[in-house]
């Protein structure tokens, strides 16, 4: 079983893009689970949202999980969330962040030991150059589908157009831009 971790805060559209990425790998024939913990409703406290992927039934619906990979979309969460909390030391982590991997991981003690699986870049600027929001969920999915390689990156925007067949044609293609260019620049 495959499990992911998403550290937020409230309005940064981790729910929606944990929901999405459900749905997408489901069409796939996987089993999949979608869920989140808020700390508190008021928009821009610190929350986390959970994926379980598996090729078999899930059954296991706890919070508690040694994530596989675990996805921070603000920089700042780094400080305040203890982002390796029931980490395995094959644990991949990817960051949004403005500044360079050296730099973060020079600043971060605690990520200077596992910096090999550490893969970052800055979702916010993707976000706001494609999308003209600074909404970093989307291409945080567009860094997974890269570094994991869980699904082929076209099939895998081809399907999120479906599931994003409710907004406007605009923003879906500017969602898959989003998706597109992270998948590209992540490293």
């Amino acid at each position: 079983m495959l499990e992911i971790r998403w550290h937020s805060k409230t309005g940064q559209g981790a729910v929606t893009a944990a929901k999405s990425l459900a749905t997408v790998l489901a069409k796939t024939g996987k089993q999949v689970q979608s869920f989140a913990y808020y700390t508190s409703a008021k928009r821009g406290s610190s929350m986390t949202a959970y994926n379980r992927i598996d090729d078999k039934t899930i059954s296991n619906h706890e919070k508690y999980m040694e994530p596989d990979y675990v996805f921070v979309l603000d920089t700042n969460l780094i400080y305040t969330d203890d982002i390796t909390a029931n980490c395995t030391n094959k644990t991949k982590y990817i960051i949004t962040s403005s500044i360079s991997k050296e730099k973060l991981i020079t600043n971060i003690p605690k990520l200077q030991s596992i910096q090999e699986r550490v893969f970052v870049l800055d979702c916010f600027q993707i976000a706001k150059d494609t999308i003209g929001k600074k909404i970093p969920s989307t291409p945080m999915l567009g860094a997974f589908i890269k570094v994991s390689k869980i699904s082929e990156i076209e099939y895998f925007k081809n399907t999120m157009k479906s599931v994003l067949k409710s907004l406007p044609k605009n923003l879906i293609d500017a969602n898959i831009l989003a998706i597109q260019r992270a998948f590209d620049e992540v490293e």
